[in-house]
């Protein structure tokens, strides 16, 4: 199954911007690059709107035949493990496998010995080509990793295997997500999570470490760009480094979860991927959400005043909605408006409030941060959302095209 190098998570809370997202990805195409659309939803956000994971692959094949697409595309079971993974296996053929949770745990003593035994021969200095600086590698130091990390990549190992038993190992891509943990992964520990999958037989297709600085919910990225930008170069030259020297896919990636609209780091991205003649995957889905509240602000009276209600409903709701997301939000309440002022703001008003542009004296990133949380509250009004969708749906897609092609796909794949 071919990923193609790029490829970009599209993730659509209500099942209705299918095709808008494909427009983007479309227009890419016609400027001659290929980017692989990735529907991503996770068992989370299918408990919180009442959806399934046949539904994503309902949406996905629907958009596919309206829209005409040519390519492959991908239905991705998101952040799954053992206890959720079971009704995902029909409908996806992409698992991001998250084992993060498992970091730190124990694994057997013996085999962390056998791994370190295994690695003998990488221990010495490793000059590894686009690396900013050689490895000093001892058996003491692979035994550190492995204390920390074989127990996450064994759990990889056995949810791979679950699905490879119920699906036919050549039917599915997968992912390795290790990015929901508090330290960034070290190139010398990714290489060394990179044998540890190859030697578990996990074909791992994405990766996605944790980076350094704060990946906060629809907003920028929070951090040193600098920093940043040297270890994604460093990450790049250890998979490939990895791939040659394990075994493992030719095409294996990073994947960036990006919270959506981490701006800040498209141009260190794209440069680096220039320079390693490298693929990436992107998750932003969070960003499709947003745009359908700032159409429906700008479609009309009805459209404006649900936006308005979900933003009261979500200020009474605050502590409830903000806490399962505390380590990826970072709101100023003070900096909220109340809901009266909002409740006098016109449609323009409320999508400049909204939409992500740093550049609009309007922009309100804690508004922001707060409704991109809320979707829990749109879906629980049912019906007259899913009716406001449908009856402003001509009024939506254009942001949502826009917003995906103009402030992602151009400035990551296309912009030099």
């Amino acid at each position: 199954m071919e990923l193609g190098r790029y490829s970009i998570g599209i993730g659509d809370r209500f099942a209705h911007q299918g095709c808008a997202q494909l427009a983007a990805l479309i227009r890419a195409a016609e400027q001659g690059v290929t980017v692989t659309p990735v529907w991503n939803k996770s068992h989370r956000e299918h408990r919180i709107i009442g959806s399934s994971p046949v539904s994503v692959r309902a949406e996905a094949d629907a958009a596919v035949r309206e829209t005409g697409w040519p390519g492959p595309y991908f239905v991705d079971a998101d952040h799954i493990h053992l206890g959720n993974v079971d009704a995902f296996i029909a409908s996806s053929d992409f698992f991001t496998l998250d084992v993060a949770e498992a970091i730190g745990q124990a694994a057997e003593p013996d085999s962390i010995e056998t791994f370190a035994a295994a690695m003998n021969s990488f221990t010495g200095t490793l000059y590894i080509e686009g690396l900013a600086e050689p490895l000093a590698v001892t058996e003491d130091s692979i035994r550190v990793i492995a204390r920390r990390f074989l127990a996450a990549v064994q759990q990889a190992g056995r949810i791979y295997r679950h699905i490879a038993e119920r699906k036919g190992s050549e039917d599915f891509i997968t992912e390795v997500s290790m990015d929901e943990t508090e330290t960034p992964q070290s190139p010398g520990e990714l290489l060394f999570i990179l044998a540890a999958l190859a030697r578990e037989g996990v074909p791992a297709r994405t990766i996605a470490p944790k980076f350094t600085g704060r990946f906060n919910k629809g907003v920028d990225y929070d951090g040193d760009v600098k920093r940043f930008s040297r270890e994604f170069n460093d990450d790049l030259a250890i998979i490939r480094f990895a791939v040659a020297q394990f075994n493992l896919p030719a095409d294996l990636k990073l994947s960036v979860h990006s919270g959506s609209d981490k701006f800040s780091l498209y141009g260190p991205i794209r440069r680096a991927l220039t320079r390693h003649q490298a693929g990436v995957h992107l998750k932003t889905a969070g960003t499709t959400w947003l745009e359908e509240l700032i159409g429906l602000a700008l479609a009309g009276r009805d459209g404006v005043q649900i936006a308005r209600e979900i933003y009261r409903r979500a200020l009474d709701r605050y502590e409830e909605l903000c806490a399962p997301y505390a380590t990826v939000i970072d709101i100023d309440t003070d900096r909220l408006p109340p809901a009266e002022a909002v409740d006098r703001w016109d449609g323009p008003t409320f999508a400049a409030a909204l939409r992500h542009d740093r550049a609009c004296p309007s922009f309100n990133p804690h508004l922001r941060q707060l409704l991109h949380l809320s979707y829990r509250i749109a879906a629980e009004m049912g019906p007259q959302f899913l009716a406001a969708l449908d009856k402003h749906a001509d009024a939506i897609a254009p942001h949502v095209t826009e917003n995906l092609y103009d402030r992602h796909i151009r400035p990551l794949f296309l912009d030099v």
